[in-house]
């Protein structure tokens, strides 16, 4: 009789239901970026798919200050690093855009973008993953080129 209770006090919960937890759960990383001695931990959204990619954080404020977007695979299509280039159309805040090598070491960083500029804000080399984390925060954290991230 107990558990016919506690079972008629949990709201609606259907396999659908954790079937949603759990793809939202797998729409999120922990990114870790090593610089030095230092260690800097990211909860992060995840952008895997080409419209998911192009999306990024559109729209979006008040971003965690450990927060972000990670876009992996970059491209989103799978095959080689490419170089990329991102913009900051319809972005309300202002981002750093940490470029991503093959061998996980920051190639370079776009430092505060420009919110709602449709500048071109590019790599510079072939990357495969690129995070977008609150502008100024990279430099705040002493976050650098050849710093190691993980995922």
């Amino acid at each position: 009789m107990v558990a016919l209770s506690a079972a008629l006090l949990v709201p609606g919960c259907t396999a659908q239901d954790g079937d949603a937890a759990a793809q939202a759960e797998a729409k999120t990383a922990t990114v870790t970026i090593e610089s030095g001695t230092n260690r800097h931990v990211f909860k992060v959204d995840v952008a895997r798919t080409p419209e998911e990619q192009k999306r990024g954080l559109m729209f979006r404020t008040g971003i965690p200050a450990d927060g972000g977007m990670l876009f992996a695979p970059y491209p989103p299509e799978g095959g080689a690093p490419r170089a990329a280039s991102f913009w900051m159309k319809d972005t309300p805040t202002s981002l750093d855009i940490i470029f991503i090598r093959a061998d996980g070491t920051i190639a370079t960083i776009a430092e505060n973008t420009i919110p709602f500029s449709e500048d071109q804000v590019r790599s510079g080399e072939p990357v495969a993953a690129v995070l977008e984390i609150n502008g100024g925060r990279a430099a705040e954290l002493g976050i650098s080129p050849g710093d190691k991230v993980r995922w």
